[in-house]
């Protein structure tokens, strides 16, 4: 299939947006296309390029409505599904990676260092919102009773946080050299000074790749960021994610479990020097991407970050996928808008390393390159999928 495919299901709705993507070598070449139940099946200048369709996902042929061809993205046309396809096998959630009474290795997702290791907790406790304490006057009649108090783990206590993990770290050793080094059992990482008054000298750095771990809190109380750090049970081995990958994944958890909890679907993504990033709202929680590049060549700049944007199962990819808008807000774009968003109340905030929120950013961007040019903008909003 030259041109590859893309095709957009919707678990919700049992329906599907398919794109027969244009061959690049001579756009205007005559199509055929047969869908069947489980194949698609495209003709072309004599040539016949046949694609299974991931199993679990049945088409019903009959169904297709509104084919039409837009130049420059190939055929569009849209059908129903015969059944419901597989429901999303998430195997990570942030509110389920840590139980009590189990132990777990701290990797750091960048290099593979372990930053800490055989730790076991008696507690695991969900924080609350970021904006709590600016919650608290609209409760209470009396003057703030928090005002004074923080929220800080005891030794065998985590505390989960909307984009982070918080550790005690009062049993770890303090090595006295250029780079404060917290460790466990000979595992290191490392911290830029001593000076907790300074926003840089909080950086929790991974002490063999200078990665950006987390921050630290208070002389006791570290902070580390899901998008830096694998968990996994102490019984388990490390396994390697691609960076992409990793990083799509738990920013599309964060966006699901909020949503959810919350009944909130926009956010602005802020690093942790306090800047606004991305503008994010949440249009589809539940889609299953299938995608064949075919031979195309014009897509290879999205490798920058492995392989995630590419197809991992043979000829046809399949993911699970959230559908976002979203706005960047580098270099004082989008300022009115974003300044809009930071004062309503129904916009959620979610704090990541700054250099982290470059890489996410990037990866929208290629996600939105990557779609046939009629899918990816929407109103004034960028279109892109974050894939799990």
């Amino acid at each position: 299939m030259a041109g590859g495919f893309l095709m957009e299901i919707r678990r919700g709705t049992q329906s599907a947006l398919l794109v027969i993507r244009a061959s690049a070598e001579d756009p205007g070449t005559p199509v055929e296309v047969s869908v069947s139940a489980d194949s698609l099946e495209v003709r072309s200048s004599g040539s016949c390029a046949p694609a299974a369709l991931p199993a679990g996902v049945r088409l019903a042929p009959s169904s297709c409505r509104g084919l039409r061809r837009l130049p420059g993205d190939g055929l569009h046309l849209r059908m129903r599904l015969r059944r419901p396809p597989p429901p999303a096998d998430l195997a990570f959630t942030l509110r389920e990676s840590l139980k009590p009474h189990k132990k777990y290795v701290f990797y750091c997702q960048s290099c593979g260092d372990i930053i800490v290791k055989d730790r076991k907790f008696l507690r695991v406790l969900p924080l609350p919102s970021e904006n709590w304490n600016d919650l608290v006057e609209e409760w209470c009649c009396h003057p703030n009773p928090f005002a004074r108090s923080t929220l800080h783990p005891q030794h065998d206590d985590c505390f989960l946080g909307d984009t982070f993990f918080m550790l005690n770290s009062g049993n770890e050793s303090h090595v006295p050299e250029s780079l404060m080094c917290c460790s466990e059992t000979g595992h290191h990482a490392s911290q830029s000074g001593f000076n907790l008054k300074s926003k840089e000298n909080t950086r929790v750095i991974c002490k063999r790749c200078k990665k950006m771990l987390g921050e630290t809190i208070s002389s006791d109380t570290i902070k580390y960021y899901v998008t830096e750090v694998i968990i996994q049970p102490s019984e388990g081995s490390f396994s390697p994610i691609p960076r992409s990958q990793f990083v799509q994944s738990m920013v599309a958890q964060c966006l699901l479990e909020l949503s959810s909890a919350k009944s909130t679907f926009r956010f602005t993504v802020k690093g942790d020097n306090g800047k606004t990033y991305i503008l994010i709202w949440l249009l589809n929680s539940d889609t299953l991407l299938v995608e064949s590049l075919g031979s195309s060549s014009s897509l290879s700049v999205l490798t920058l970050f492995g392989d995630i944007f590419m197809p991992s199962s043979g000829p046809v990819g399949t993911w699970n996928a959230v559908k976002v808008l979203y706005q960047p807000c580098i270099k004082c774009r989008n300022k009115d808008l974003a300044d809009a968003w930071e004062n309503d109340m129904g916009v959620h905030p979610l704090k990541f390393p700054s250099e982290t929120c470059l890489e996410l950013l990037l990866m929208l961007g290629l996600s939105t390159a990557s779609l046939p040019p009629s899918l990816r903008c929407m109103n004034s909003f960028q279109v892109a999928f974050l894939k799990m």
